[in-house]
């Protein structure tokens, strides 16, 4: 017999590089989103799923939201005000620092908008002295009248029991929406896609990675257990493509196998995979091509 009693549908919401995907992760207990030092690195809205007691928390992390510079930006944008509207409680993700940045306001005027119940999550505070915080939950507190505000460190751990409790005030009574055993909504191919994407940002240190796509041609599971899986990534120049190559191949090789390590631990399976860079010039403005990467509505 099913535990779960109770659903609660989570925004998480936040300027680039909070720690939006860090804190879905940890919440979920294990990747589902693709963590990076650089801002903008998650894209879509990612579904993560995690049973905590009698409830299934669906956490919906979302890109930064950011001012946009091409077709791809806006998109990414309408990703985040959308998902504001669609949910049981959103969570603002923000960094201990006491000042509202335009990012933060534009994202509490939509929760105001949508009367929609709000938790302030002030993330990262293993960087900052304790004292710190008073001055931050002060500021934000001035500004919205927030259901509960909860200082963590994804990195960490700590504060994350203190926030689901938090977010279970607002679960609603009913069936699981996802099996019980399911941690995420994205299929294997498009996790397996974003692994890649993830080493080649971790990895490059350019602009290159904004510009870069990576999707998968080929996924063939052998009776063997072998799975081979073929991977292209789409950059937007031709001098991107040789920085992502490298020296005799030596970048993508590395991309390749930092990529792998990560998914045969995901699926728990032996993998063989390759990849190959191609040229799509402009993809990021060309709403076709955004489409077929999987960046845009039909």
């Amino acid at each position: 017999m099913s535990q779960i009693t109770k659903t609660a549908v989570v925004s998480m919401v936040g300027r680039p590089n909070v720690g939006k995907s860090t804190l879905t992760n940890a919440l979920v207990g294990q990747k589902v989103a693709i963590v990076s030092h650089k801002p903008q690195t998650t894209r879509t809205r990612i579904t993560g799923v995690r049973g905590w007691g009698d409830t299934q928390f669906v956490f919906l992390d979302t890109p930064g939201l950011h001012k946009p510079r091409s077709r791809l930006g806006d998109y990414m944008c309408k990703v985040v005000t959308d998902t504001v509207s669609e949910v049981d409680v959103a969570a603002l993700v923000v960094e201990p620092i006491a000042n509202i940045g335009p990012a933060e306001e534009s994202l509490i005027a939509r929760i105001e908008q949508h009367h929609m119940p709000a938790v302030l999550v002030i993330n990262k505070i293993d960087t900052v002295p304790k004292e710190a915080l008073l001055e931050v939950i002060a500021t934000y507190a001035a500004a919205h009248t927030f259901e509960a505000i909860v200082p963590i460190s994804a990195r960490t751990g700590e504060g994350l029991d203190e926030l689901l409790g938090e977010l279970g005030r607002f679960a609603l009574d009913g069936p699981a929406l996802f099996p019980e055993d399911m941690v995420s909504d994205q299929p294997e191919r498009q996790l397996v896609a974003e692994i890649v994407r993830e080493k080649i940002l971790r990895l490059l240190d350019r602009e290159v990675p904004h510009g870069v796509a990576v999707g998968i041609e080929r996924w063939n599971e052998r009776a063997d257990g072998l799975i081979e899986i073929h991977a292209v990534i789409y950059c937007e120049k031709s001098s991107h493509k040789g920085i992502i190559i490298g020296k005799h191949g030596a970048m993508l090789r590395e991309i390749g196998r930092q990529a792998r390590a990560d998914i045969e631990r995901m699926l728990e399976a032996r993998v063989f995979l390759e990849t190959w860079v191609k040229v799509k010039e402009g993809w990021r403005n060309d709403q076709r091509q955004m489409r077929d990467l999987g960046y845009e509505d039909t």
